[in-house]
């Protein structure tokens, strides 16, 4: 039997340029590990979706993200609830419905050859008043704040914009652009649609905005710092200067970190620092004590946040940890069905075992933080 030759462009593959763009193309590297097509793979598609898809939780469960900083107006901030992170972290209206978000566009069972074209979505380049909207009783109920810059619309909604304004009105083909991530099929041609801008901050596969995993930091403007006049932190850099630029006069450096210290001290003891309390399932932000209606600060938070998901399947825990995933599920119905090679000669049903055994050493590294391949941040203490 005669098989189609994927040419050798499909596989010329990198780290950081990966032919892993889908996860067809992942499940296409998983199946020719087991054997094919020299031999039939017993696993539907979807169980090497799911697969894929259970490597991927993992993933982002221990490792990969970024890091990212946000500054914040105090404003923003909703009594009683906080700060919802992930939309603040794409500047995007935080009233948005799964009406006004692209729907998800999953991939054919035709899998071959793996080419995705998926509805685009549209981001709006600058912002649209609310107050065009109050004609409109079809839009007027869900624009009824407006649209914000880079807010990002599903196709329909972006026709129903289209059609309800004239450009001497709004000009709403002038204001969003079309965004679409160019995909390769596998053998290694590239997608004939143009690359367009697209939302750093929105994850196009899962089709929504990427998560905050967690709060490493947050540091609260004030009045207080060594910009201002007449205040401790002001005084020191003083005397810190003079004591070097002067000869020996002033605070040296052993009296700046000592008083500094106690200065940290004292806003633990009085509180006068503010608590922060993320929930990465809600991705609210609390603060304790929280910021009153009458005032306003700017503050500054350092956070993890998920990588999008193209380049998760990208990462080799993932391929691998989905591989012997597929291996346990094969095993499985190689061991409860008898299937038989060539000549009659049976299928060995160790294959199960074997998967399970990788299972439990990758897994152990992903814990260990060993599975992102010094790509995360090491472990800063220990409690034990």
């Amino acid at each position: 039997m005669a098989c189609e030759i994927t040419p050798v462009s499909a596989f010329q593959s990198t780290n950081l340029s990966s032919k892993i763009d889908c996860f067809g193309r992942l499940a296409d590297r998983i199946v020719r590990m087991l054997g094919a097509p020299i031999v039939t793979i017993e696993a539907h598609q979807d169980q090497i979706f799911e697969a894929i898809a259970i490597s991927c939780e993992m993933f982002t469960k221990y490792a990969g993200y970024t890091r990212e900083y946000l500054v914040f107006d105090s404003k923003l901030y909703e009594r009683q609830k906080g700060i919802r992170l992930d939309h603040l972290y794409t500047l995007a209206n935080p009233n948005l419905t799964l009406l006004e978000r692209a729907e998800h566009k999953t991939t054919s069972r035709d899998t071959s050859p793996y080419i995705s074209r998926p509805t685009p979505v549209y981001v709006a380049q600058s912002a649209i008043d609310a107050s065009n909207f109050t004609g409109v009783a079809d839009l007027s109920t869900a624009f009824a704040k407006g649209i914000a810059a880079n807010q990002i619309l599903d196709a329909t909604t972006y026709n129903a914009l289209l059609t309800s304004f004239s450009p001497s009105v709004v000009n709403v083909s002038a204001i969003f652009v079309p965004s679409e991530i160019q995909q390769l099929s596998n053998q290694g041609s590239c997608d004939s649609l143009p690359v367009a801008p697209f939302n750093n901050m929105f994850d196009y596969d899962v089709m929504d905005y990427r998560k905050v995993i967690d709060v490493t930091q947050f540091e609260e403007g004030s009045t207080s710092g060594i910009n201002t006049l007449f205040t401790i932190e002001q005084t020191l850099a003083q005397q810190t200067y003079f004591s070097y630029a002067m000869g020996n006069y002033g605070f040296d450096l052993v009296s700046w970190y000592v008083l500094k210290e106690w200065l940290e001290l004292r806003e633990k003891l009085l509180a006068t620092r503010r608590a922060v309390e993320f929930n990465d399932r809600t991705q609210y932000l609390r603060m304790y004590p929280e910021p009153t209606p009458n005032q306003q600060f700017f503050g500054v938070l350092a956070c993890y946040v998920e990588k999008p998901l193209r380049d998760i399947i990208k990462e080799q825990w993932v391929f691998q940890h989905a591989l012997a995933r597929v291996k346990t599920i094969v095993g499985n119905v190689r061991g409860k069905i008898p299937v038989q090679m060539f000549g009659g000669q049976q299928f060995s049903t160790d294959l199960g075992a074997q998967g399970l055994q990788e299972l439990e050493k990758l897994e152990q590294q992903l814990f260990t933080n060993a599975a992102a391949f010094g790509d995360s941040d090491p472990v800063t203490f220990l409690i034990g």
